[in-house]
């Protein structure tokens, strides 16, 4: 069931949905999130259960502001708090130690906690509604909106085709960014990067005040995080990157059995396929319809995906990150 999320009632319907334990898919600015009440594990079981995805693998939890992640949250190093000043309301995620009494199923059981505050108006009149429930409810588990390893949605229509009609989705139009946020780890001695978004290591570590390291530079390990794993983000069909050179030489080769085949590039190509997608030479724009796109190919019945491998440059991270995960699908 989808209602317009710009109505009031539709917010205030969600709301109580919410408080009774139910679930909610709600927009935010990367993509579509499936909430639940991350400080009522049962009903964040309710996430695991309705995309199928493994109970130790956690979620992250969308909260008000940073007065509200203070509720999850064990304490704030000031590296998170500079991250939360200059980000929040943004794309940002932050993993703080958790407090031991709240959020256990939301954080897979582990001893931290990912914590984000969405900048979508939808998301953020969802939040402060639930705040006023019967119950309270003081943030929302919200994983991507989708099937378990699937690619995120970032429409309502998304949302709906992957769920039974009775999940009420909040509609907030095309999410604007496009694809999930940035992880940066402050449980330990430096900030790490744990997933790449449209926000660039370089703007991370300005706010920061200090290097931004990478998990394999540090030598314990890194909590679990939302979407990290090796495989992730995959349609239905096979995905293959590749240089658009290389591209281009097997398009010729193949001839008319090339139709068969979808083209998402930045060069200009020669081909017969009748699902051939221009990439945009802009990082943002491509992050912003990505996603999309795979689902367009999805819909199409094609079995096989070509997309011209990104940039080797930082303000690509995020789109490199998931497609390399996407194709490892």
């Amino acid at each position: 069931m989808i209602l317009d999320g710009r109505l009031p009632g539709s917010i205030a319907q969600a709301a109580q949905v919410l408080a009774a334990g139910g679930l909610v898919a709600f927009p935010t600015e990367t993509v579509y999130g499936l909430g639940a009440d991350a400080g009522n594990d049962a009903a964040v079981a309710g996430i695991f259960a309705a995309k199928g995805r493994p109970s130790d693998h956690p979620l992250i939890v969308h909260v008000a502001d940073a007065a509200a992640a203070e509720r999850f949250a064990a304490q704030v190093p000031p590296v998170a708090r500079r991250l939360m000043q200059a980000f929040w309301p943004g794309p940002l995620t932050l993993i703080l130690p958790r407090r031991p009494e709240r959020g256990a199923a939301a954080a897979g059981g582990q001893d931290s906690i990912g914590l984000r505050c969405p900048a979508h108006p939808v998301a953020h009149a969802l939040l402060l509604a639930c705040a006023q429930a019967v119950p309270p409810v003081d943030g929302l588990a919200g994983p991507s909106a989708n099937r378990f390893g699937r690619v995120s949605p970032t429409t309502a229509a998304h949302v709906a085709s992957e769920f039974d009609p009775s999940l009420l989705v909040l509609d907030g139009g095309a999410t604007a960014v496009g694809i999930e946020s940035a992880i940066v780890d402050c449980t330990r001695a430096h900030p790490v990067l744990l997933r790449p978004g449209v926000l660039t290591r370089l703007q991370i570590e300005q706010a920061c005040g200090e290097r931004l390291w990478l998990p394999e530079e540090m030598p314990d390990a890194a909590p679990r995080a939302s979407g990290t794993l090796e495989a992730h983000y995959a349609p239905a069909a096979k995905v293959r990157l590749m240089d658009g050179r290389s591209m281009q030489t097997a398009l010729d080769l193949l001839g008319p059995d090339a139709g068969a085949i979808a083209v998402y590039a930045r060069s200009a190509l020669r081909t017969r396929s009748p699902h051939y997608r221009r990439m945009p030479d802009d990082a943002v724009e491509t992050a912003r319809q990505l996603f999309a796109v795979l689902r367009d190919f999805d819909a199409a019945g094609v079995k096989l995906i070509w997309v011209e491998a990104p940039p080797d440059s930082p303000d690509w991270d995020g789109v490199r990150d998931r497609l390399r995960r996407a194709a490892a699908s």
